[in-house]
């Protein structure tokens, strides 16, 4: 029996279940037999064989879920630090993007997907929004099917109008070659409503019907998809359960009580839209409005790309909201209402249950899959105590702290390391994608892209001056 099909026990750790109850066990152990979880509990017998990880003084979790991230882009890690999301638009829609070659999307999905397994996303949406042509598609889905996490492939062409690349024999024919019964965890069409009163993305949402496919779509996006684009899609009955709508960080209420009331969800991307200007990060009215969320990390072109910054992002920005609009009112925010728990819990089960996914992955219980990560490193002295599980989670641990990840009952990462994972094939492929663009654009037109101009800056007058 080789070491993949060999049960797995996770010995003494602190368990955050995540079930309906939010279940926290300690000194517990979890038992994964034929890649799915058998038991949790206190002092479980392990079959003969099975590998033994102790967990002593760590969290163990499920594994988390990330609903909309831009996997393609990794390549390009860091470069837009700087940008607004006018300078992406222009980057990636207008001028650059259209460079990209299928193998440079095969090499940003590679070391994305690696990168996400790494740090403890188990499953991630690939928000594919370059798909220019099939064969860019069939670079993505080689790159996904290449590592050993769960991924949907979220399908979108930002080079044509969904009504055009959806409807195309060549898109039929790659659904049928890697789609229908591939190895992917799921499927989702990727496209946005700017709001166009004739809403000719009709046709997509009716392909997507067809399929049985969500539409996963960047709504609330400020100045660019607004409230009409919803109110078009509910007006022509397309605000279906399983959509997600990504950001949703400048809509009305009405948009919102829409959501809610067709069983959507919103994927929140704090980092995006506290830097790129989408709007203030909507956790704190999606509240309100009782809208399921999850998270999220876009792209790393810009930002990071686990989910320990999406979710103490999200906490602080929720909160920062609500003391500032306690301090509008002359009033003073003396207990919080959204906790450290309800945020690990949007990273796993709210991951999980905007995917339909939620009787399968996202929480330790039996009969789902094996998909766990035990948090653990005992080098670290920010790892030590342990007193507040989830706000250990959310505020004190990171990707590093990441000491084993399983999914499916496969050991993909063993003591703070990648199992099996060729990292340095990987770099490989993403520098070279660099070296393209590099030689393509020229390296004055390099360097501009990534060192936007800044605007001048307007000095208002202080009329107090410091003295000695």
């Amino acid at each position: 029996m080789s070491d993949s099909d060999r049960p797995v026990i996770f010995k003494n750790g602190l368990v955050l279940t995540m079930d309906d109850a939010h279940t926290v066990l300690q000194n517990a152990d979890v038992l994964i037999i034929d890649g799915r979880i058998a038991e949790v509990g206190p002092s479980l017998a392990a079959p003969e064989g099975a590998v033994e990880i102790d967990a002593t003084g760590g969290i163990v979790m499920p594994g988390m879920v990330d609903t909309h991230r831009h996997m393609w882009q990794t390549a390009m890690r860091g470069y837009g630090a700087d940008w607004t999301l006018t300078q992406y638009f222009v980057w990636y829609y207008l001028e650059s993007g259209k460079l990209f070659r299928p193998e440079d999307i095969h090499a940003g999905n590679l070391l994305g997907a690696i990168e996400a397994i790494d740090s403890g996303v188990t499953t991630t949406v690939d928000w594919s929004h370059g798909l220019q042509t099939t064969d860019h598609a069939d670079a993505a889905v080689d790159a996904l099917e290449a590592v050993p996490g769960r991924f949907v492939l979220a399908y979108g062409n930002i080079q044509q109008g969904p009504w055009e690349w959806s409807t195309s024999d060549a898109f039929r024919d790659f659904y049928r070659r890697r789609i229908d019964g591939g190895k992917l965890a799921g499927f989702q069409l990727a496209f946005d409503i700017p709001g166009d009163p004739a809403f000719p993305e009709k046709a997509a949402f009716e392909v997507a019907r067809e399929l049985g496919a969500a539409v996963t779509t960047h709504a609330g996006v400020w100045g660019v998809t607004t409230d009409d684009g919803i109110r078009l899609m509910f007006e022509n009955g397309f605000m279906s359960p399983g959509n997600v709508y990504v950001h949703a960080a400048s809509l009305s209420s009405d948009s919102y009580q829409r959501i809610a009331a067709t069983g959507g969800s919103v994927s929140v991307s704090t980092e995006s839209e506290q830097s790129a200007g989408q709007g203030y990060p909507p956790t704190w009215v999606l509240r309100q409005h009782d809208v399921p969320v999850s998270l999220s990390m876009d792209t790393s072109v810009w930002w990071s790309g686990d989910l320990f910054s999406a979710m103490r992002t999200t906490l602080s920005a929720d909160r920062a909201r609500e003391h500032l609009e306690a301090h509008g009112k002359k009033e003073t925010v003396t207990h919080h209402h959204l906790r450290a728990e309800q945020v690990v819990d949007w990273a796993t089960r709210g991951g999980a249950k905007a995917l339909g996914m939620d009787s399968s992955i996202g929480a330790l219980t039996p009969g789902r899959q094996g998909d766990v990560v035990l948090i653990k490193n005992d080098a670290s002295p920010a790892m030590f105590p342990v007193l507040n599980p989830y706000g250990h989670v959310v505020f004190q641990a990171q990707r590093g702290d990441v000491d084993t990840v399983v999914v499916g009952g496969r050991i993909v990462k063993r003591d703070g390391k990648l199992v099996d994972a060729d990292v340095a094939a990987a770099r490989a492929k993403v520098g070279a994608t660099v070296d393209y663009l590099r030689e393509t654009m020229g390296e004055e037109a390099w360097l501009r892209g990534m060192n936007p101009d800044i605007p001048e800056a307007r000095i208002l007058h202080n009329p107090y001056q410091y003295t000695k």
